[in-house]
């Protein structure tokens, strides 16, 4: 008969292994809290998405961002954080320790502190080119990757707030920006449409959706194929690049009815710290930010968690 295993107990384990989560285990770990890090669906984050990241500090010549996640990785195995590949089915936050259910595991694994880097998804139109093409001249993200379209021609797909600063944003570099919009008036407050409409290099491409992102080569994007929503015709629109900004969704289904959310799933935390509504447990990275959505700002969080947590476990042994 087999001997029965014990079921696994840390005292700090991090969900999430983008920048926001390999931060706090680095963190955490220099701080001898030997935290366990469970990588979720997506190992790397959003980042290992992306090819170019010229925008995090310390990288001078710019690098790759699935590189990029390696090295936090690698500086996180150096302090010896512990790595669970697979997500967490459910999770259990109702007292202490806090329970979690893999998927890759018939018992359950416990915890005394939880830092939740779940992170936010962004949401694509889901075609087929579009994901073949991601980090090939399709982009969610204009103040990532708007530097590569220097005096080019890009379109930004979306007609709310979001799709108005991705579409400024991007004038900053392309020649010419047009927005795609489903319907024949923007979802945007009033004052971002005001700043839009005024922009010279902005275009407006109404009543049409995204059939196809076009490729010779498929190493770069060439044009989008549009579709009228009223007339059903379709036509070619020549742009160098495309930003999808039809919003984000944070990865926070698992704790719905377990930690205070906002009405768009963002996790609360309070003011200038990572707490949440739950003792013990702490949230940083996108998950918990709708506004930056940086690799920089998430790390930065990451280590603010981290920090949390050591100081909160230390109260509650003292």
């Amino acid at each position: 008969m087999s001997e029965k295993t014990q079921p696994v107990h840390r005292r700090v384990i991090i969900l999430g292994s983008g920048p926001a989560g390999l931060t706090a285990a680095i963190y955490s770990a220099r701080a001898y809290l030997e935290p366990l890090l469970i990588s979720g669906d997506e190992p790397g984050g959003q980042l290992t998405l992306t090819t170019d990241v010229e925008n995090y500090p310390g990288y001078p010549e710019g690098i790759q961002g699935p590189d990029m996640m390696e090295d936090f990785r690698a500086q996180a195995e150096r302090f010896n954080t512990e790595f669970q590949s697979g997500h967490v089915q459910s999770v259990d936050l109702s007292g202490t320790p806090f329970r979690l259910q893999l998927e890759s595991r018939s018992d359950t694994i416990s915890c005394d502190s939880l830092i939740v880097a779940t992170g936010a998804s962004a949401k694509w139109l889901g075609l087929e080119s579009e994901s073949a093409l991601r980090g090939r001249g399709v982009s969610a993200c204009a103040t990532c990757d708007g530097f590569f379209f220097r005096d080019k021609e890009v379109a930004v797909v979306g007609g709310g707030d979001t799709a108005m600063e991705e579409a400024l944003f991007l004038t900053k570099f392309a020649s010419k920006v047009y927005v795609i919009h489903r319907r024949e008036e923007l979802r945007a407050s009033q004052f971002m449409q005001q700043r839009a409409f005024s922009n010279e290099k902005i275009g407006f491409v109404w009543d049409s959706a995204v059939v196809d992102v076009l490729s010779a080569d498929g190493e770069a994007v060439d044009g989008l194929q549009l579709r009228n929503v009223k007339t059903e015709t379709q036509r070619e629109l020549r742009v160098d690049g495309v930003f999808v900004a039809i919003g984000h969704k944070p990865n926070t289904d698992l704790f719905r009815g377990q930690l205070e959310l906002d009405e768009l799933g963002y996790i609360d935390v309070k003011p200038g710290s990572t707490y949440t509504s739950v003792e013990g447990v702490f949230a940083c990275g996108d998950a918990a930010d709708k506004e930056y959505r940086q690799a920089v700002t998430a790390a930065g969080t990451g280590c603010m968690a981290a920090i949390d947590a050591e100081r909160w476990l230390t109260e509650q042994e003292s």
